[in-house]
């Protein structure tokens, strides 16, 4: 037992200065495979952790959304809709909503117009977003140029802001009174924006759509799983975009390591020689390369995965923020919570360590095999 412990005990210090003495080659490697699992790790953590966040945003949303359309485009709904839905059985509430896009001359993005019943407002004021307040650099207290569908400039009083916390839907909002969204965009009373509904049972919602649609064949139904299924479809294509991108760099790393790890120099083959001539049996030299491109392929491993986490959760994803969220002039600021996929870190697990551990040992075990002074020679 003594023996074997000693044996380990070398193995373990001889692959330690073994890795100081090619520090440079190895300094290199660990750069590249950190880049990569860094890269790599960052776009499964902003992905998985925005669509989780829509998940749960999603939650409160209506199982419901009944909009009309006219020649396939979305058109304002007449509200004499709400008595017809709401005798259908299983419907528990039905709503009109008032909301719609504004475009901005000044900044060039387009706003999100509100009518909300939980924030309370007088005629003459709005409460803004964040993104708004920014890109506008309008603070509590000021107005607001709005034109209106008939040519009529008016203004508007900023009188509160919306949380930053709730930046991810919240950061184009402005919140608006019903009078002052019907002199902006020339509607009346008789029509909203869309409907939404509350079945009272969730097993009933289909059901429930069916019958919307033989009643009102005029309109469309969006169930909220649908919306869910549309947030996932869209980040799985974007992280997929990211993902393939980087696809090339991954294939030159692997190219990379394969040689780098497989590649023996000539020291190291005569370093092979010389332990087999003291006495190392193949299995003790297998066992320290293995333990060689363990500690090299480990220690990137977590370095990269540490330094996504940092990258996606603290500095919000600045090398490639622009594709996961898409293109637009007005992008919300806001801090993800962080959701880890522990079957994506494995998989990277597994697409990076395991290939250059397992290339650092079969040719050692080649070199291993060879008589000792042959290897010298």
């Amino acid at each position: 037992m003594k023996n074997w412990i000693d044996r380990q005990k070398n193995i373990i210090d001889f692959t330690l200065s073994s890795l100081f003495r090619r520090k440079g080659k190895n300094i290199a490697l660990v750069s590249v495979f950190t880049l990569v699992v860094l890269l790599l790790s960052s776009v499964m953590f902003f992905t998985y952790s925005f669509r989780k966040e829509a998940s749960i945003i999603m939650e409160d949303a209506p199982e419901m959304v009944v909009q009309r359309t006219v020649a396939g485009r979305h058109e304002m709904i007449p509200v004499s809709y709400i008595k017809i839905i709401q005798d259908i059985a299983g419907v528990q509430e039905v709503k009109a909503r008032l909301w719609g896009y504004y475009y901005d001359p000044v900044t060039g993005a387009n706003f999100t117009l509100m009518v909300s019943d939980e924030f309370p407002l007088e005629d003459g004021t709005i409460t803004v977003g964040e993104g708004v307040s920014r890109v506008r650099l309008i603070y509590e207290g000021d107005w607001v140029e709005f034109k209106a569908y008939n040519g009529e400039i008016f203004e508007l009083e900023v009188v509160d802001f919306l949380s930053v916390e709730s930046g991810l839907v919240s950061s184009d909002i402005i919140l608006i009174t019903e009078n002052d969204f019907r002199r902006l965009f020339g509607t009346t009373e008789e029509y909203a924006t869309d409907l939404i509904l509350r079945v009272r049972n969730p097993r009933e919602i289909t059901t429930v759509a069916i019958k919307v649609a033989e009643l009102l064949p005029d309109t469309r139904q969006i169930l909220r799983e649908e919306l869910l299924r549309t947030y996932d479809a869209v980040f799985n294509w974007r992280g997929g975009l990211l993902i393939v991108i980087l696809t090339g760099s991954l294939l030159a790393f692997i190219i990379f390591a394969w040689d780098k790890a497989s590649g023996l120099s000539a020291d190291e083959r005569r370093e092979i020689g010389i332990l087999k001539a003291i006495g190392w049996e193949t299995s003790d030299i297998i066992l320290m390369k293995f333990w060689e491109g363990l500690v090299v392929s480990l220690s990137s491993f977590l370095m990269g995965i540490i330094l996504g986490y940092i990258h996606v959760f603290f500095i919000r994803s600045a090398l490639f923020q622009p594709v996961l969220k898409g293109w637009a002039v007005l992008y919300p600021h806001f801090n993800l919570t962080p959701f880890i996929n522990g079957a994506q870190v494995a998989s990277l697990f597994f697409l990076t360590v395991v290939p250059f551990t397992v290339a650092t040992i079969i040719p050692s075990w080649r070199a291993a095999i060879i008589d000792p002074d042959t290897v010298m020679r």
